[in-house]
């Protein structure tokens, strides 16, 4: 490889929301240019979580191979595909795991967060498959050799015990099959949700990514402001206002001007929404146009996942023998 191995997944859980393309996406984005990229659709390890309910998985996926596309990754640069279409995913994360020590999985931070918050919606999550979700993810990377992980700097216990199953593995078969990835840190823009929480799908504070101008007008209306503002003229804090946070990230040549403003009753939110709305909507029309126009093509996304699982076919096979050669089991 005469450029760096990247592989990166996500979960097609629901409906992508403009959080997920700030804190991932528009990095993937930039980073199809400087590496060899492998990026899919983990349907997997959706199951994990969703395993009860799986009606609109394959609608999911189809809506996530939009989402992509129509923020710009390119099909012919990076290879994207279902997960599942590439039945090594599965094989190597069985092999992985009859050697992953079960303490390792345990003190993973997010497994007894999840159990708990997942535990409280009424989910049993005592599963062995959500358990091993960690091992699956690892195969996912170790399968294509992948030299980089792009992660946010929360995700690293992740990574690093990825990098502990590759070590553990070298070491065990005596051969140098896999490379330790290293994380590639995103400096993400993290938005909050409309109405100041995390923006997330299960709080429904999301905006959606490829919002009509209408639906983003709307959920810009329901944001949250200073609740000390009564009247157009009150001074504002902007420091405890949701709309001024997203015009920090969409209107930097305004922003300062905004805050002034704000600060010295000089605008009211209405119009301060009002702008907002029109800024975003301008920065963001492409990805809405192309959106609609992917939407009404599902045989050409179709042809897309399934040309980036031929492709990803051809690297898991060739690994696998690899692999198993080093494990006597070929």
């Amino acid at each position: 490889m005469s450029k760096g191995r990247i592989f990166s997944g996500m979960q097609p859980s629901g409906r992508f929301h403009l959080g997920n393309y700030m804190g991932a996406l528009e990095n993937w984005i930039k980073l199809q240019n400087d590496y060899e990229c492998f990026f899919s659709i983990v349907d997997l390890h959706a199951l994990t979580s969703s395993y009860d309910d799986t009606s609109k998985l394959q609608d999911n996926i189809m809506e996530m191979a939009i989402d992509w596309l129509s923020a710009g990754l390119d099909p012919e640069k990076n290879v994207i595909f279902v997960q599942s279409h590439v039945k090594e995913h599965a094989e190597l994360a069985l092999l992985l795991g009859m050697s992953t020590p079960l303490s390792w999985l345990e003190r993973v931070p997010t497994y007894k967060d999840k159990i708990a918050n997942l535990g409280s919606q009424g989910k049993d999550m005592y599963t062995y498959g959500f358990l091993g979700y960690p091992v699956l993810m690892a195969a996912d990377i170790m399968l294509y050799k992948a030299t980089c992980v792009p992660v946010g700097e929360d995700q690293t216990a992740h990574l690093e015990l990825t990098r502990e199953i590759v070590r553990r593995f070298n070491y065990l078969y005596k051969k140098d099959v896999f490379p330790e990835p290293e994380a590639v840190y995103s400096k993400a823009k993290v938005l909050p949700g409309i109405d100041g929480r995390k923006m997330s799908k299960s709080y429904g504070n999301t905006i959606p990514f490829g919002a009509s101008p209408e639906e983003m007008m709307e959920r810009i209306r329901m944001m949250t402001t200073d609740p000390a503002r009564i009247k157009k003229d009150d001074p504002g804090n902007p420091d405890i206002c949701i709309v001024y946070a997203f015009q920090k990230v969409f209107n930097t040549e305004e922003v300062v001007d905004i805050e002034a403003k704000c600060r010295a009753g000089e605008i009211g939110c209405v119009q301060c929404k009002k702008i907002l709305a029109e800024k975003m909507n301008y920065m963001l029309a492409d990805i809405h146009t192309k959106r609609e126009e992917l939407k009404q093509k599902p045989g050409y996304i179709k042809e897309v996942l399934e040309f980036g699982a031929q492709r990803a076919q051809v690297e898991a096979s060739k690994n696998m023998v690899e692999i198993k050669e080093a494990m006597n089991v070929l």
